[in-house]
């Protein structure tokens, strides 16, 4: 390796990896405040949470190498043009693509390395990531009693306090609790309605070292319970209580203790996840779209043939009938099917009801197989993602080391704008193509490449201007254009006055 390639590798990649990092950084704070509703309250641990931001992080990665290997690109020849340095290489005898080839193997492998890591870390990303994530948004809130508010998030119990004085911090024994009202519901059974209340004048709450129990310790009160023998349950729909005690029990010092197994997370399992596209790599994509579509062919065939059944006469032209043998009535012959004479108005009943069963027939087919083919293309989507994705690192790489060589501008200033216009607007293409692909307006290949058909010619343009030392983006340049175009009119006039009055 020359020194002239060690000078452009070395002033490459401390850009790249910062952008690439703050780029992470902002589709994770993306991620937190689109979700931050789910994550309050739910008394997530810092390796739950931790395990959460590394597998988005993950996912983020794809995204964000485009526009790092763009700004880092436009930012190191931008550096180089700026301090004159790339037209001392030119002064040298060495051209523009010469210094841009170790950053173009650079490209060639980062390119590589976003289809590899499309195919084989992203699938297993997605399916980490949103089934904890999915975890996380069916996880219980936190237990949190509000005074005069009957909390019923605890299952089996309903509970209100009138006063809840917070307790110290080196506290151990919960926050005091005044006027305690607690409510039993049983939770299976056939009883149903409140059967035990517990009214407290005070008491404390608070939870045991493993987190799994929620402890009451109260203080003078009562708790009345009804009690149903055998003879009730044969009264309960009608709502009797023959047969029903009722029990009072004084207390000074009473522990209740709850479980909050209902609480926390629960891992669901992986494999209900699975069907989405965002989990399957190459392969899978492939196997699965060639079965959707032998399943689609298979559906249009049976729907072809069930709708034969809402038809009722059959046409042969060619055929002679045989004269019908006239039946005679008698015993034998069963009024089911006897001939009936029909007026026009139930011949026109009858043809108005097929035609509406044919119409909702066809309707509702046409419906489902849409839906059908949809999940196709969005799988064939996918399939194609796992390339473009690739190839815009590459393509990005020709746009922003071409702007670079040719504004001549390092820093974070003009290089960063310049950078999010491209990044955005291919973003936007994008987005664009795999909405028209998704609905069938255009070809699934044409929506997943759309950006970067667009973009490539856009890259090799600005190619073609950087080595050629074109002065595309300087003031002056257009400045004088518009003097000559507004001298070349002035002739103009001059020429012909009579013409133009």
């Amino acid at each position: 390796m020359k020194k002239i390639d060690k000078l452009i590798l070395g002033s490459f990649w401390g850009p790249f990896f910062l952008t690439l990092g703050v780029v992470i950084f902002i589709f994770l704070m993306r991620l937190l405040m689109f979700y931050i509703d789910d994550f309050v309250s739910k008394d997530l641990d810092l390796a739950t949470f931790g395990r959460l931001l590394f597998y988005f992080a993950l996912l983020t990665i794809p995204t964000a190498l485009p526009l790092a290997i763009l700004l880092s690109s436009l930012m190191t020849f931008g550096n180089l043009g700026e301090f004159f340095e790339l037209t001392a290489m030119k002064s040298a005898g060495i051209s523009l693509t010469r210094a841009m080839r170790p950053l173009l193997l650079v490209a060639i492998g980062i390119s590589a390395f976003s289809f590899w890591f499309n195919n084989t870390v992203s699938p297993w990303a997605n399916l980490k990531g949103y089934s904890l994530l999915y975890d996380i948004k069916t996880a219980k809130a936190t237990l949190s009693l509000k005074e005069g508010i009957f909390y019923n998030d605890l299952p089996g119990y309903s509970i209100k306090v009138d006063q809840k004085i917070k307790a110290g911090k080196e506290s151990t024994t919960g926050d005091l609790l005044k006027g305690l009202v607690i409510y039993k519901h049983p939770i299976s059974g056939i009883e149903t309605g409140n059967r035990e209340i517990i009214l407290a004048d005070s008491g404390r709450m608070y939870t045991d070292k493993d987190r799994t129990y929620l402890v009451f310790e109260l203080f003078n009160g009562n708790d009345y319970q009804e009690y149903s023998g055998n003879s009730t349950v044969s009264y309960a729909s009608s709502g009797a209580s023959r047969g029903a005690e009722f029990v009072r029990n004084g207390f000074k010092n009473y522990r209740l203790v709850i479980s909050l197994e209902s609480f926390g997370i629960k891992r669901t399992d992986e494999n209900q996840f699975e069907y989405h596209e965002y989990m399957k790599d190459l392969k899978q994509l492939s196997t699965l779209t060639d079965s959707l579509r032998r399943d689609y062919k298979t559906t249009r065939l049976s729907v072809a043939n069930t709708s034969r059944q809402y038809f009722n006469y059959q046409f042969k032209p060619n055929v002679v009938a045989a004269q019908p043998q006239v039946v005679k009535d008698g015993k034998w012959v069963d009024s089911l099917i006897r001939k009936q004479k029909l007026t026009p108005i139930d011949f026109a009943q009858s043809a108005l009801s097929q035609a509406q069963n044919m119409l909702s027939y066809a309707t509702s087919n046409v419906n489902f197989l849409a839906e059908k083919e949809k999940n196709i293309w969005k799988y064939q989507l996918e399939s194609h993602h796992k390339f473009t994705q690739a190839v815009s690192v590459f393509v990005l790489f020709l746009i922003g080391a071409s702007m670079g060589a040719i504004i001549k501008k390092g820093g974070f200033g003009l290089p960063v704008l310049v950078s999010i216009v491209f990044f955005i607007f291919l973003y936007v293409l994008t987005l664009q193509g795999d909405k028209y692909a998704k609905d069938g307006l255009i070809a699934v290949p044409l929506g997943a490449w759309l950006a970067n058909l667009v973009l490539f010619p856009v890259g090799l343009f600005l190619m073609q201007r950087a080595r050629h030392d074109s002065r595309l983006f300087d003031k002056d340049v257009y400045v004088i254009a518009w003097d000559r175009l507004k001298r070349k009119w002035a002739e103009f006039r001059q020429k012909t006055p009579s013409a133009l009055s």
